[in-house]
C-alpha cells in the first residue's frame, strides 16, 4: 500500500488527517507532520523521515502538502530527488484530495499514478455557492508593458530606463520558502526573484530547489555576488522589479559595498547554528552578524527587521544591543 504523508504549516495537517478519518474511516500507512512556528526546516524533515520509516512498505510514498515553495515542500522535495522513481508530491493540499487519494491507493500501488489522479478532484473540489461566483476559464492574457523580454537580448539594448529596481532585499537564512514565496511576493508585486550567493550558486541541489519554489509566474535565479554586480550595470535589466535575497548579511555587505544601491535591508530569519545566540525566536547572531550590521549601518542602510508583511517592525539597534550582551556573555 502506497504510504502517504500529509504535511503542513501549523495544525492544518492534524485537522485534515482527523476530517479524512471520519469521512473514509481509520486508516493505515496515513501520517500527518506539521511545522510549527518555532520550528525549522530540519525539524520538519525529521517528522517526514519518522513517518516514512513507520509504513509498510517505504518504496512507494506519496506527500501531499499545503503549499508549493513552502518549507514543508521544500523538505519534502530534497526526500523525494532522492526516490524520484516511485515517490511523489502533489501541493495544494485539501480534504477532496486527500479522499480521492485515499480511494485510489485501494486499487494501485503505484505513487505517481495516484498523484497524477488526485489533481483534478483537488481542483474540482474547489466550489462557490451562489455557482454564478465561480470564475470563468480565463483566457491567455496579452503581455503587459512590465513583461520581461523573452530570447537574447543584443548588448547594450537599453530596456526601460537602464536601471533594475529592487522591490525588496532581504536577508533570510532559509531564502525562498513560503513566507517569501506567497507573503512578500504578493506585497512587493517582483517580477523576478533573484538569490544572490556565491554558496548557493555552486550547489547545484539548492539551485534547483529554489527554482522549483518559485511562484506561479515570478521566476527565480540563483546567481554568485560578482554576477550580480554586472547585472546591476547592464541595462538590458531596466524592466526588472527584483526581489533580492542574501543568506546572511555579510553577503549582503560585499554586494553592497561593490555597487549594489540596496538603501534598506528586510531582516527576515537567521538560523542558530553553533556561536551564534538566539537574539529572538526568528533571529539568531554571532559576533561577525552583529559587526558586520554596523558596518550596513555606517554605509546609511537602514533595516526593517520583520518575517512577514503583517508583523510590527521591530527595532534592530535593540536587537543588535541584545546580541551584542547575549554574545558577550557567553565568552
Amino acid at each position: 500500500m502506497v504510504g502517504i504523508v500529509l504535511a503542513s504549516h501549523g495544525g492544518f495537517a492534524d485537522g485534515i488527517f482527523q476530517s479524512a478519518e471520519m469521512i473514509f474511516g481509520k486508516q493505515e500507512n496515513l501520517a500527518h507532520v506539521i511545522l510549527k512556528p518555532d520550528e525549522g526546516p530540519d525539524d520538519i524533515r525529521a517528522k517526514m523521515e519518522k513517518a516514512v520509516a513507520s509504513f509498510d512498505d517505504q518504496d512507494q510514498v506519496l506527500f501531499l502538502i499545503d503549499l508549493w515553495g513552502g518549507t514543508p515542500f521544500n523538505q519534502a522535495n530534497n526526500l523525494v530527488k532522492e526516490h524520484e522513481d516511485t515517490w511523489a508530491i502533489v501541493s495544494g493540499m485539501n480534504l477532496p484530495m486527500v479522499i480521492e487519494a485515499l480511494g485510489q491507493r485501494m486499487a494501485s500501488d503505484n505513487a505517481h499514478d495516484i498523484a497524477k489522479a488526485i489533481v483534478k478532484p483537488g481542483r474540482d473540489g474547489i466550489k462557490t455557492q451562489p455557482e454564478s461566483l465561480m470564475p470563468k476559464e480565463e483566457t491567455k492574457a496579452a503581455p503587459s508593458n512590465n513583461a520581461q523580454p523573452q530570447g537574447a537580448i543584443p548588448e547594450g539594448t537599453v530596456i526601460g530606463d537602464g536601471h533594475i529596481k529592487y522591490v525588496l532585499a532581504r536577508i533570510d537564512s532559509r531564502l525562498l520558502h513560503g513566507q517569501v514565496a506567497t507573503g512578500w511576493t504578493k506585497a512587493m508585486n517582483p517580477n523576478r526573484i533573484i538569490v544572490v550567493s556565491d554558496n548557493v550558486a555552486k550547489d547545484k541541489i539548492r539551485k534547483t530547489m529554489i527554482k522549483e519554489a518559485a511562484p506561479a509566474g515570478v521566476p527565480a535565479n540563483v546567481v554568485p555576488i560578482n554576477k550580480m554586480l554586472e547585472v546591476v550595470k547592464d541595462p538590458r535589466f531596466g524592466n526588472t522589479k527584483a526581489l533580492i535575497l542574501f543568506e546572511n548579511p555579510e553577503d549582503a555587505l560585499k554586494a553592497i559595498e561593490g555597487g549594489m544601491d540596496i538603501k534598506e535591508l528586510n531582516v527576515g530569519s537567521m538560523a542558530y547554528s553553533d556561536g551564534k545566540v538566539n537574539v529572538n525566536t526568528v533571529l539568531a547572531m554571532d559576533q561577525k552578524d552583529i559587526d558586520t550590521y554596523k558596518k550596513l549601518k555606517d554605509l546609511g542602510v537602514k533595516f526593517d527587521v520583520r518575517k512577514v508583511p503583517s508583523d510590527g517592525k521591530q527595532n534592530m539597534d535593540e536587537l543588535l544591543d541584545k546580541a551584542q550582551k547575549l554574545v558577550d556573555e557567553k565568552k
